[in-house]
């Protein structure tokens, strides 16, 4: 039996090394091997573009925070240092209505001031949000036009 085996095995490995792929197949099997690396490179290429539009939204929005906290910390120094002017100021009043007088100076001046700080953070974040917004629409159209030559 394992003779027959053996022999059928032999028979069956020398069949296959004298068979040969028919021409239309090879010419299938090729075509196709290079439709799709061609896919790959297009959508290869769309991805790596998507990807630096991401990163370029991530950087604005980056930026837009790192303003934003810089102008905060700017303010919050600006209010601090007038609150400590004020008290400074009312520690060396000699007299009640000067203290008043003082202390209603520093509410006018905030109250002004916090109009002023409101007014610029508004500003600031709307035009924080319309840069990334503008930038997420650039991306998002360079994204589409992408895919759309890779289709």
């Amino acid at each position: 039996m394992n003779d027959q085996f053996a022999r059928q095995a032999q028979d069956m490995f020398a069949a296959a090394k004298e068979a040969r792929i028919p021409e239309n197949v090879k010419a299938f099997a090729e075509e196709s091997v290079a439709k799709t690396r061609d896919a790959y490179t297009k959508i290869n290429a769309a991805t790596q573009d998507s990807v630096k539009a991401v990163e370029e939204i991530v950087l604005a929005a980056q930026a837009g925070a790192k303003s934003f906290g810089e102008k905060f910390l700017h303010a919050a120094t600006l209010n601090a240092e007038a609150a400590f002017d004020a008290a400074e100021a009312m520690a060396k009043a000699k007299t009640l209505p000067e203290v008043a007088r003082v202390q209603a100076d520093y509410f006018k001046q905030q109250l002004a001031t916090a109009s002023s700080q409101t007014k610029e953070f508004f500003e600031l974040s709307s035009k924080i949000s319309r840069q990334t917004l503008e930038s997420m629409n650039s991306a998002a159209s360079k994204s589409f036009e992408q895919f759309k030559k890779v289709g």
